[in-house]
């Protein structure tokens, strides 16, 4: 059995506190309306119990807009779910031993923020990349340094495989981004924190469409 097809092109993060009252089923589901193709479960400070029961919820409101569910780190809750992604990082474990717990069947992420991480990083188990912070984000308090424009395109050229950017990343940002090779960007706030989170997630997708339609000449 193939693994399932995803698309990084925006690529919605979750933050269970930025979404607040809305909820993150509700915000995710205002995301996949306005046009996300791929959603991550992100939440460190959950229990397991409570993280698998709102990782079932989110993939049956996602399921009917044919949106992904990606699951942070916690490769038992992906398994539990049966989400079809996962995303990890350089702490997380490693590559190799993720994809032996997960089988062939999930798809998976890793974050790569500088050459040094991508030089101690096993791409071989790995479908996607996530390269950033692209700009200083308050929503990842771990995440490192900006790497700007330059970082981005320093590694990414360094990597044959798809490749979404990560960090501080607004609607202005999109177009450089996408000419530096990226094939999507992955957004926290600029979702979450919204006013209308579909509406956010429309002016995102419509400025993808903008900038790709301008490549294609």
């Amino acid at each position: 059995m193939p693994r399932p097809a995803f698309d990084l092109s925006l690529y919605l993060v979750t933050d269970t506190t930025q979404c607040g009252a809305r909820g993150v089923v509700e915000t995710a589901a205002a995301a996949a309306r306005g046009g996300a193709t791929l959603v991550q479960l992100r939440d460190p400070h959950a229990k397991t119990r409570e993280l698998v029961d709102l990782a079932r919820a989110l993939k049956a409101a996602l399921d009917p807009f044919c949106v992904p569910l990606v699951i942070n780190d916690r490769i038992d809750v992906a398994l539990a779910s049966n989400a079809p992604g996962v995303h990890i990082g350089q702490k997380d474990m490693a590559p190799g031993d993720a994809r032996a717990l997960l089988g062939p069947d999930v798809f998976l992420g890793l974050s790569v923020g500088s050459l040094e991480e991508l030089a101690a990083s096993d791409l071989g188990p790995v479908d996607y990349v996530g390269i950033g912070p692209y700009r200083g984000t308050a929503t990842k308090q771990d995440a490192g340094n900006a790497i700007g424009l330059s970082g981005f395109k320093t590694v990414r050229e360094k990597i044959a495989l798809p490749a979404v950017a990560i960090g501080g990343i607004k609607a202005e940002h999109v177009g450089e981004l996408i000419a530096a090779g990226a094939d999507g960007v992955a957004v926290v706030s600029a979702i979450c924190m919204a006013n209308d989170p579909q509406a956010a997630t429309e002016e995102l997708a419509g400025r993808l469409d903008e900038v790709r339609a301008r490549a294609r000449g």
